[in-house]
C-alpha cells in the first residue's frame, strides 16, 4: 500500500461521522458528489487538505444524505447510560434512556496525525457545544431525600475536546458500481473526552414534586462535572462504537481513488 494511501486511510478514519461520505450507486470514477472534497497525492499540504475535506462534509452529515441512505447526524442517539452517583444500598442511581445528542457535526479539527508505518492515527477535535435530551429515571436517596422517579433530562456540555485514536486498513474489493477498488475499514477506534463546562437539569420529574425536582437540580448544578465523570467510561465506549459503525458504513461505499487523486492525474481537485 502506497504511503499516501495509508495517510488517506488514517485521516478519513480519524473523524467518526465526518469521514468522507459514500457515493451513490450511480456515481462513476469521474463523478464527484458534492459532499466529497478531493485531495491530490502530491499536495505538500496534504494533511491540511484532509482537514478541509472533513470540514467540507459537515453540513451534509448534519442534514443527512438521502440518496445514500445516510440519516442526519443531528441528532444522533445513544440508547442508555446508567450511573451510580453514590454508594451503599440506598445509593442514588440514575438511568438515562433515548439520549438525543445535538451538535456533533459542528466540529473543528485542531490537529491531525496521520500515522503510518503501523502507527495509529490521531485526531483532536473541538465541538463548541453538545446538547443532550433524554428520559430520566432515578432511585435511592439524594442527600437525605428519597429520590425515586421519572422525568426528562437536559444537559449542555461546552467546549468539548475529543481525542480520537485508531487504526485503519485498505481493502481491495468490488464497489457499488461493480468495479474493483480500494476501500477503507476502521479496525479500531478509541475516544477520550475533556469537557470544560457542564449544565444539567431535570424537568417534569417526581410527579412534579417541586422539592425533589429542585433538590435534584441543585445537586446537578453543584456536581455536574462529577456526573460527567461517572458517565465517562460508558460514554467513551458507546460513542467510539457508534462512530466506528458509522465510519465503516460510510467508507464501505467510498473508493479511495475518488478522494485521493494521483500525482499524475491532470484533473483539478474539487
Amino acid at each position: 500500500m502506497a504511503p499516501a494511501a495509508l495517510r488517506l486511510a488514517l485521516a478519513l478514519a480519524a473523524l467518526y461521522c465526518a469521514c468522507a461520505s459514500p457515493t451513490d450507486a450511480s456515481a462513476t470514477a469521474t463523478t464527484v458528489p458534492p459532499y466529497v472534497k478531493q485531495c491530490r497525492e502530491d499536495d505538500p499540504h496534504l494533511t491540511q487538505c484532509f482537514i478541509a475535506a472533513l470540514h467540507h462534509v459537515r453540513p451534509f452529515i448534519a442534514k443527512g444524505i438521502p440518496e445514500i441512505e445516510l440519516p442526519p447526524v443531528e441528532p444522533f442517539r445513544l440508547e442508555e447510560l446508567s450511573l451510580a452517583l453514590s454508594s451503599g444500598p440506598g445509593g442514588y442511581r440514575v438511568t438515562l434512556r433515548d439520549l438525543d445528542i445535538f451538535g456533533a457535526s459542528n466540529f473543528t479539527v485542531q490537529r491531525l496525525a496521520l500515522g503510518g508505518a503501523g502507527k495509529p492515527f490521531e485526531a483532536r477535535i473541538l465541538i463548541p457545544q453538545l446538547a443532550i435530551d433524554a428520559k430520566y429515571s432515578s432511585s435511592g436517596v439524594l442527600i437525605i431525600l428519597p429520590a425515586s422517579g421519572n422525568g426528562t433530562f437536559h444537559a449542555t456540555l461546552g467546549d468539548v475536546n475529543a481525542l480520537l485514536r485508531g487504526r485503519a486498513v485498505v481493502e481491495e474489493r468490488q464497489g457499488d458500481d461493480g468495479a474493483a477498488g480500494r476501500f477503507l475499514r476502521v479496525q479500531s477506534l478509541a475516544l477520550d473526552l475533556a469537557i470544560k463546562t457542564v449544565r444539567m437539569r431535570v424537568r417534569k420529574a417526581f410527579n412534579n414534586n417541586r422539592i425533589l425536582t429542585e433538590a435534584t437540580n441543585l445537586f446537578l448544578r453543584e456536581n455536574g462535572h462529577e456526573v460527567v465523570k461517572a458517565m465517562m467510561p460508558q460514554l467513551r465506549g458507546k460513542l467510539a462504537d457508534v462512530f466506528q459503525q458509522i465510519a465503516n458504513g460510510l467508507l464501505a461505499h467510498v473508493p479511495i481513488d475518488l478522494i485521493l487523486l494521483p500525482a499524475a492525474d491532470p484533473s483539478p481537485a474539487a
